[in-house]
């Protein structure tokens, strides 16, 4: 019986597990104190009695930052499955109670994710007090499992096969520019002119650089743009175009109040790049009740002050 409660004693506690999936994740104490609002030396403190619990050596430790030892990858791995089973159990608990409650990592563009995404979670969280709502933005595609994200609420048609995608909204991206450009340049007869044009190059998550594939009355249609200002940040981009710098590819959600004010203009309004509003997520989630409320909370609330969007379908086709 003593054995017995000694080997209960030292087992490791879920908190402490998910400090060290988190620590692993960032690669490093520092990051990881950072995003849970706690000190460094608490970390330390949590990873040494996991590893005194389990008597192996986690992580190796370096003035710089940490790397994961053999015996820490194992570790990691099962940590991941035991720490889903819990959530897994919290949302089918969740369910029951028609409460969704618990942490839900959701990840973002920077413009929409602050403009759109942001006010949508304010809500949500308003709705729903037991849910734990964090929200990043990032202007690169993120690897949802191995960065541990919930959620990616993204811009754009193009998504892996082996992710679950539900259509939020009806989206694309269409070209502009200020008045004060087109007067001075003229306004472009066709999308191939655009390759002698000042264009505003952006590289933003998984779009491709300086490569505009735009859907027109004959098809698609490419073209390789160039421009003196390039950025990887899409409200840069709008701004110079407001400046007169040039012409931009932008989401019809990010323009549409200076096209209707009159600050800028869509040109070449019979092309366009498809571009719709999508949530994602892995497959482990898909009987998540803590993401269907969140999926279909941000689908209602931007019909709701955003105008229709489209049904919620599926995966979008494959090119």
């Amino acid at each position: 019986m003593k054995h017995k409660t000694r080997i209960m004693n030292n087992m490791p506690i879920l908190s402490d597990l998910r400090v060290f999936v988190l620590v692993a994740r960032r690669a490093g104490f520092a990051a990881a104190a950072e995003e849970l609002g706690v000190s460094p030396a608490f970390i330390s403190k949590r990873i040494a009695l996991l590893e005194k619990a389990l008597d192996v050596s986690l992580l190796h430790r370096t003035t710089r930052r940490v790397a994961i030892t053999e015996d820490g990858e194992r570790i990691y791995e099962w940590a991941q499955r035991i720490l889903n089973d819990v959530d897994q159990m919290m949302d089918e608990l969740s369910e029951v109670r028609q409460a969704p409650q618990g942490m839900l990592r959701v990840v973002s563009s920077f413009g929409f994710g602050r403009r759109f995404v942001a006010p949508a979670l304010s809500a949500l969280a308003r709705e729903y007090p037991q849910l734990e709502l964090r929200l990043d933005v990032s202007d690169r595609l993120v690897d949802l499992v191995s960065e541990g994200f919930d959620l990616d609420i993204r811009i754009g048609d193009d998504i892996a096969p082996n992710l679950i995608a539900r259509k939020l909204a009806d989206n694309q991206r269409i070209l502009c520019a200020s008045p004060a450009y087109l007067q001075r340049h003229g306004v472009p007869k066709s999308v191939a002119e655009l390759a002698g044009r000042a264009c505003l190059v952006i590289k933003e998550r998984d779009h491709p650089f300086g490569l505009w594939r735009l859907q027109g009355p004959g098809g698609e249609e490419t073209v390789k743009v160039t421009g003196a200002l390039a950025s990887n940040h899409g409200e840069i981009v709008h701004q110079w175009c407001l400046d007169g710098q040039g012409v931009a590819l932008r989401s019809a959600w990010d323009v549409k109040e200076n096209i209707d004010s009159g600050r800028l203009v869509h040109i070449l309004p019979e092309y366009f790049q498809p571009a719709n509003i999508w949530a994602v997520y892995v497959s482990r989630l898909a009987t998540s009740a803590k993401v269907r409320v969140t999926v279909e909370f941000l689908r209602d609330y931007f019909r709701e002050h955003y105008g229709e969007t489209g049904a919620a379908s599926e995966n979008p086709p494959r090119p």
